[in-house]
């Protein structure tokens, strides 16, 4: 309202000073010329000033109605007086001010705009009474006095309502910004993987468990879809080429590798309105964790039923492997039955071995992660495996990056993680009448990605039909209990970290544990 007002002050000086100039008497009968310019030029600067201060600082508060009453008042008054007061026409110009200042004043401050109003009508006509012989013009001065007053009290109501309902919109506006920040935290902060896209592939917002799926090159918004992950911009062209009318994906599997080339997303899209193109809201599954959850509640269920087995079976194991052991010192026995009988003596004591596998499995506690350099504790391992294996420390190499590298993981569990995999490597990382070396490298795979450790060996490797069952419990090959790869992994998985193997270059087997990154996501395997 101000701001027209304001658009008022300065057109009703620049108009009755063209027509001054232009026109002349007897449109515009001036007495006084000099004050009739000198009004018109304040009342245009003063106008001016109130512009440029609104649009300059506009977060400064506005004069008071008041205020801005007296300048109309004063500057109209001047002007009627040196036009020779009401006869000239000129005290209408202070309806328009009164009705807008009174829209935004208050009750008491709406009457006292009118009595001003009304006064810068009287007053000149009354200095100009007394210069005239029969004074003139004090009834048309009343009278518009009187439409000034009725101007105020008729705009009161509507000022009233107007008040009313800018309340009603600044509380819809409050609540509709309170619902938007609340909506923005909730999509941020839910376990869900959650971004959106807009119709020129830009990520528009995308929340802290997307931004830890993706890599930090997608957690900022603007970010180009191609930049932050090619792999999900083609997924999300395939969908939207899709002529299915539920937006589901055609026969191809709307998955794809995260780019720390660990875990595996399954995309889901939907648009958002019906532009076209529209933007997409993108929910990103991480299918291990899911994976993970399943596997998880079987292993609980069949550590449970082999924990209970294990205790039944046990004391019959011992039974049998101590009778075996008594039966061998018989000196009436043959070859052929000594040779049985050191058959019942092994796999006694191998299903004894793998009795206490399954137990320590049973008993295992929650991690208890610590942060820590990883080349130091390596180092350490490295020299108490060969001391412990009696193994000579040239045939353990140990290749650390140039920068530190820290990682988060329980110290404990960690150490037997890796001896599982040296003592593997040891035993079976050589061909018949080698000698295995281990090779053990720590580092990341490029600028940004997650740390990890390799235990790498030079033996016959895994074969090819028994890679994908490796890590499945009692899966052993033909060599060992079959449970300490799994039980590698599953440590491996309370860390936040990921065990992988992958065959060597060249022959051989690498064991790959792929650590959390500390210094980027401090808070994903905080449990």
């Amino acid at each position: 309202m101000t701001g027209w007002l304001n658009v008022y002050r300065l057109l009703v000086p620049t108009v009755l000073l063209g027509v001054l100039v232009l026109a002349r008497a007897p449109y515009l009968p001036v007495i006084h010329p000099g004050l009739f310019v000198a009004t018109c030029a304040a009342y245009f600067a003063s106008a001016l000033a109130l512009v440029l201060r609104q649009r300059l600082r506009p977060g400064d508060p506005l004069p008071p109605p008041l205020a801005n009453s007296l300048l109309d008042s004063a500057a109209i008054a001047l002007i009627l007086y040196a036009c020779g007061g009401v006869t000239s026409g000129l005290g209408i110009l202070l309806a328009l001010p009164v009705l807008a200042l009174t829209l935004i004043a208050d009750r008491r401050e709406a009457m006292l705009i009118a009595a001003g109003a009304t006064l810068a009508v009287l007053l000149p006509q009354f200095f100009i009474g007394l210069r005239a012989a029969q004074p003139a013009g004090f009834t048309t001065a009343g009278m518009l006095g009187v439409v000034l007053f009725a101007i105020a009290l008729s705009a009161w109501p509507l000022a009233e309502r107007l008040r009313a309902s800018e309340a009603t919109v600044r509380r819809q506006e409050i609540d509709l910004a309170n619902l938007a920040q609340l909506s923005e935290y909730i999509v941020r902060h839910l376990r869900e993987s959650i971004l959106v896209i807009d119709p020129q592939d830009r990520i528009r917002l995308i929340n802290e468990s997307a931004a830890r799926l993706l890599g930090p090159d997608a957690a900022r918004v603007e970010t180009p879809l191609e930049a932050a992950c090619p792999e999900l911009l083609k997924l999300l062209a395939r969908w939207r080429l899709s002529t299915d009318s539920t937006g589901l994906f055609p026969l191809e599997d709307p998955t794809f590798a995260a780019p720390d080339g660990v875990r595996e997303i399954r995309a889901h899209f939907a648009a958002i309105g019906t532009d076209q193109p529209a933007p997409v809201l993108a929910f990103l599954e991480d299918t291990s964790l899911l994976a993970e959850k399943v596997q998880q509640s079987k292993l609980a269920a069949l550590g449970r039923l082999s924990a209970s087995i294990a205790h039944e079976i046990r004391n019959p194991v011992g039974a049998m492997s101590h009778a075996g052991q008594l039966l061998g010192e018989s000196p009436h026995l043959s070859a052929e039955d000594r040779r049985l009988t050191e058959i019942i003596r092994g796999q006694a004591e191998r299903v004894s071995r793998i009795i206490e596998s399954v137990l320590r499995l049973s008993r295992r506690e929650a991690a208890r992660a610590e942060r820590f350099a990883l080349a130091e504790w390596s180092e350490a391992f490295l020299a108490e495996f060969a001391e412990t294996m009696q193994c000579p420390r040239e045939r353990l190499r140990l290749d650390l990056p140039e920068t530190p590298l820290e990682v988060r993981f329980d110290p404990a569990q960690l150490r037997q993680i890796v001896w599982n995999l040296c003592e593997n490597a040891l035993r079976y990382g050589a061909g018949p009448g080698e000698v295995a070396t281990i090779e053990v490298h720590c580092a990341r795979r490029h600028a940004g990605s997650r740390p990890y450790l390799e235990v790498a060996d030079r033996g016959p490797g895994v074969p090819p039909e028994h890679v994908e069952r490796i890590f499945e419990p009692f899966f052993s090959g033909g060599r060992g209990t079959g449970l300490g790869l799994f039980l590698a992994r599953e440590l491996a998985q309370a860390n936040g970290a990921t065990l992988l193997y992958e065959p060597r270059h060249g022959g051989g087997s690498i064991f790959r544990l792929v650590f959390a990154d500390p210094h980027r996501w401090r808070g994903e395997i905080e449990t």
